[in-house]
């Protein structure tokens, strides 16, 4: 089968790009390798997929709208992973128009593109950051949305919408997968896990937000990679008996579907820092501080509704991914 992978430089893309073509997929990946973070770790994600002889690599910018279209037109791709955005939350108080040309009119390309080529799937990633204001825990799907608390999470809430458009109006089945605080190795320099094992690493202070009174649900790379590709393979259909009086905006009577994709439990942020610490073999410093613009208090993700679907199931537990993130961190940065 015939991919599109989006943001195929990235954390989740790259290894999604992999497992993929370890499965004997061809895979097209594509990125603007732009410097919001370290382009060279992208640029290593990439030479490692470099061995697979069914992964092509094409740098090209979500909103190029012609360049997007022509690669779908080239390429007629049977199924896309949309893993490519502008991410933080914190940058998107900052640079707004940066999410608004990537997540917004990005989406809306690989949207056209889809419809107009007959792609029999669309996978894309939302986030927990949809959840905002929601006090509930766990987070689920039935929940209400509609009060992000920063622009990042307002755009992947619009592109839940997006699709539910293109869904219902051209019969595009798309899944939306809302991903909860990922990591482990080649993650992001500007995730929490990579922030602190720089410092500790340093001898330098960490900055530990809301006074550590905080909980994510960390959920390592690969059980993510493995629920991407799970819903990958379940292609939603249409509900004609859901009603949105009635029904979970989870679903629709369109091929829609959205899913929570996390760990599916908390861990203190005190407890991950003490984990990295014992993987990294030293102490940190902590400088207490109080919440961020845009930040929440805490993440949970009801994942059943994943599970009923797909058979999810995360199995790395956080003492077992820190220390994985741990010895890859050394072996790359300290060599």
């Amino acid at each position: 089968m015939k991919y599109l992978v989006t943001g195929a430089a990235g954390f989740i893309g790259a290894r999604v790009a992999e497992k993929l073509c370890e499965a004997g997929h061809q895979v097209v990946g594509i990125d603007n390798l732009n410097d919001y973070y370290d382009v060279s770790l992208k640029q290593s994600r990439l030479n490692n997929l470099a061995a697979y002889a069914g992964f092509r690599f094409l740098k090209q910018d979500l909103a190029d709208r012609d360049g997007m279209a022509s690669l779908f037109a080239a390429e007629q791709f049977q199924r896309v992973i949309h893993l490519g955005a502008q991410a933080g939350v914190r940058y998107s108080i900052s640079n707004p128009f940066a999410y608004a040309d990537s997540n917004l009119v990005g989406t809306l390309c690989v949207l056209e593109g889809c419809r107009h080529h007959h792609v029999e799937h669309l996978v894309y990633a939302s986030s927990s950051s949809t959840y905002g204001l929601n006090k509930k825990m766990p987070f689920a799907t039935s929940d209400s949305v509609d009060h992000p608390v920063s622009f990042y999470a307002a755009t992947k809430k619009a592109n839940e919408m997006m699709a539910h458009s293109y869904a219902h109006l051209y019969g595009l089945p798309t899944t939306g997968l809302r991903f909860f605080t990922v990591y482990g190795p080649w993650g992001r320099p500007d995730m929490a896990p990579m922030l602190f094992a720089n410092a500790i690493s340093a001898d330098q202070p960490i900055k530990v937000f809301n006074h550590g009174d905080m909980s994510r649900d960390f959920t390592y790379i690969d059980d993510i990679v493995n629920g991407v590709l799970l819903c990958a393979d379940k292609i939603p259909q249409p509900n004609p008996a859901w009603t949105v009086e009635q029904g979970s905006p989870a679903t629709s009577s369109a091929p829609y579907r959205i899913y929570n994709i996390g760990n599916g439990s908390p861990v203190r942020l005190l407890d991950f820092i003490s984990e990295l610490e014992q993987a990294l073999g030293k102490k940190a410093e902590k400088i207490m501080l109080p919440m961020q613009d845009g930040d929440v208090q805490a993440t949970w993700a009801d994942t059943e509704y994943l599970f009923q679907a797909v058979g999810y199931k995360p199995s790395v537990g956080i003492k077992a991914g820190v220390n994985a993130f741990a010895k890859w961190y050394q072996e790359y940065y300290q060599r």
